[in-house]
């Protein structure tokens, strides 16, 4: 990895766990009827979504792809996971954009049936990257 840009993985993976740990939080008060402060958290989650895109298409626009050393087990587990998430990640913008158009409306009950399906598939393309991280960048390492 060339050493100018060194710190972007572990970078990416900390704005895809703040992302995860933001949608959490701002479904939890949703949950609790807390409408502003599930607002505040929810556009923090997608300024740190942006971030993260922003971050990772520098990165990979100068360094390039990296392979996966992982073998045995290690290679289609990490495969599944990577491809979910690619595929899922690629969805979830127009996703995020849709249900934030509708809450942006005041169109709640339009808002609330796309969440059901943002919320989850937001959450899984945020972890995911965080394992994704971990098993590319430290588990399996050479």
């Amino acid at each position: 990895m060339i050493s100018g840009y060194a710190v972007f993985p572990a970078l990416n993976a900390a704005l895809n766990a703040a992302s995860a740990v933001l949608l959490v939080s701002a479904h939890g008060m949703i949950k609790r009827g807390r409408i502003l402060l599930h607002r505040r958290l929810m556009l923090s989650a997608l300024a740190t979504s942006s971030l993260f895109l922003l971050s990772y298409l520098y990165y990979h626009a100068h360094v390039g792809s990296v392979r996966f050393s992982g073998r045995g087990w290690s290679r289609p587990v990490y495969f599944s996971i990577l491809i979910s998430h690619t595929i899922l990640a690629a969805a979830i913008l127009p996703l995020v954009m849709v249900t934030l158009s509708h809450a942006f409306r005041a169109r709640f009950p339009a808002h609330r049936r796309i969440a059901r399906w943002t919320y989850p598939l937001w959450l899984y393309v945020s972890v995911t990257g965080v394992v994704i991280y971990f098993m590319l960048y430290h588990l399996f390492a050479t």
